[in-house]
């Protein structure tokens, strides 16, 4: 999605506070002939940004099994430092719900930061057999 031609991006800053799950900055391959970088890189990364907590929480592996909403905010460019935050917003028995937001940092002398896109995934834990499994208890993740 693109602003209307006479409409600014929205200019704010990154999250105060927490620190980004992944950080990355999209290269020519990843873009069209105009230097916009393609919606499905965008989704990749996304999905690789909401896995991490996903896995840490699920220790082990999980498998996406929804997006259930994606939105794309502003353009991203060849060229733009995208930051990717996730939470995890709702723990079921086997599955996990990730909330990921990303922030591009642009003109790197000026440091322009837009919110380029929000998501939320749903991950389910699985086994070896690559068959849903039961999340472990919380309380044994902390006492590790």
């Amino acid at each position: 999605m693109t602003q209307p031609e006479n409409t600014p991006p929205s200019i704010t800053r990154l999250p105060e506070g927490k620190m980004p799950v992944l950080r990355m900055m999209p290269a020519p391959s990843d873009a069209n002939v105009y230097g916009d970088v393609f919606g499905g890189w965008i989704m990749a990364q996304v999905d690789v940004a909401g896995s991490l907590p996903a896995v840490r929480r699920a220790n082990g592996r999980v498998a996406t099994i929804a997006v259930n909403s994606f939105v794309f905010k502003n353009p991203v460019f060849v060229g733009d430092l995208l930051s990717f935050y996730a939470d995890i917003v709702k723990v079921g028995n086997t599955s996990i719900t990730v909330y990921v937001e990303v922030y591009a940092e642009r003109n790197r002398l000026q440091t322009d930061v837009v919110k380029v896109t929000e998501a939320t995934l749903t991950y389910v834990a699985t086994g070896p057999d690559r068959k849903p499994r039961q999340l472990p208890p919380l309380e044994s993740l902390i006492a590790q």
